[in-house]
């Protein structure tokens, strides 16, 4: 008998889709893998770059025929902001093997066929797991991490509106003191 375990860990997974219904399926599929999901859905390089910054994803899930890029230029920004990210490709355009085997050489950890969705639990079920198992050892540090990534982010948005009005400044650095102020950057034996 086969245990149908759902994924206990939460995870953050940036979805880059720009069709409403892959939207929908994939959403609903995803909540039967993990129990308590995050997902964030975003259709443009600029929306993903914000929340690959502000939302600190633990996976990426990406189409392929994008209306404003493709997804190896998604792949592309994903590993410059953070290529420990996994990485895969959900789309109805890879269907030659020599693209597919474009997309992994490019850094995807893998890629699941659109004409495959009635199955995407199956396909997608192994990745994620494979993205938890990677996770499991390091939670503390990983929330640590992404902690301390928004708090870097938002030093960085605000040295970029230093000209902006002085109230809008004073706001931010309060924001910004409020979440420093949260985080423990070393023990005793100088660890981060």
């Amino acid at each position: 008998m086969k245990l149908n375990r759902m994924i206990t860990i939460p995870l953050r997974i940036l979805l880059v889709e720009d069709n409403e219904a892959d939207v929908i399926l994939t959403k609903r599929t995803i909540k039967k893998i993990v129990e308590k999901p995050e997902i964030a859905v975003v259709e443009d390089l600029t929306a993903c770059r914000e929340r690959m910054v502000n939302f600190a994803p633990d996976v990426v899930i990406s189409d392929y025929n994008l209306p404003s890029c493709t997804g190896l230029d998604v792949l592309q920004l994903v590993q410059e902001i953070d290529g420990s990210v996994p990485f895969i490709f959900l789309t109805g355009t890879i269907n030659d093997e020599e693209l597919a085997a474009n997309t992994i050489l490019a850094g995807a950890w893998g890629y699941i066929l659109k004409k495959d969705m009635n199955d995407l639990e199956e396909r997608l079920k192994p990745l994620l797991k494979k993205v938890v198992f990677n996770l499991s050892s390091k939670d503390e540090l990983r929330e640590r991490l992404r902690e301390n990534r928004i708090a870097v982010n938002q030093i960085y948005d605000y040295l970029e509106s230093l000209n902006s009005d002085n109230k809008e400044q004073k706001e931010n650095i309060i924001r910004i003191k409020e979440n420093l102020s949260k985080f423990d950057l070393g023990d005793e034996d100088g660890k981060a």
